[in-house]
C-alpha cells in the first residue's frame, strides 16, 4: 500500500472512531431537560385531565404542542423541545388556573 493510501485509510479510521467516542446527546444537558421537561408536563396534563379540565383549549395547546416537543426529542433538536414543553406547561398551568 502506498503511503497516501495508509494516510487516507488512518485519517478515516480516525474519525469513524471519534464518532463514536463522542457519547449519548441525549445525556448531555439539554437532552436531559427536554426529557424531563417531558416527563413533567405529561404528568402534569394527565393531573389537569383527572381533574376534569380535560375539554379545555389550553390543554389541547398544551397536548399538541408536547406531541411535536417529543418529535423534536426524538430528532435530538432539543432547544425547540426545550422550548415547546415550556409553552405546553403554561397552558396547562393556565387550564388549571383560569
Amino acid at each position: 500500500m502506498s503511503r497516501g493510501v495508509c494516510l487516507i485509510a488512518a485519517s478515516a479510521l480516525v474519525l469513524l472512531l471519534g464518532d463514536g467516542c463522542t457519547g449519548n446527546p441525549r445525556s448531555s444537558a439539554q437532552g436531559r431537560q427536554c426529557s424531563q421537561g417531558l416527563d413533567a408536563a405529561y404528568e402534569e396534563l394527565r393531573a389537569a385531565r383527572a381533574d376534569g379540565f380535560g375539554g379545555t383549549v389550553d390543554l389541547t395547546k398544551a397536548a399538541s404542542l408536547l406531541g411535536a416537543a417529543k418529535v423534536q426529542y426524538e430528532f435530538e433538536h432539543y432547544p425547540n423541545c426545550i422550548d415547546k414543553v415550556r409553552r405546553a406547561r403554561a397552558y396547562i398551568k393556565s387550564a388549571r388556573t383560569g
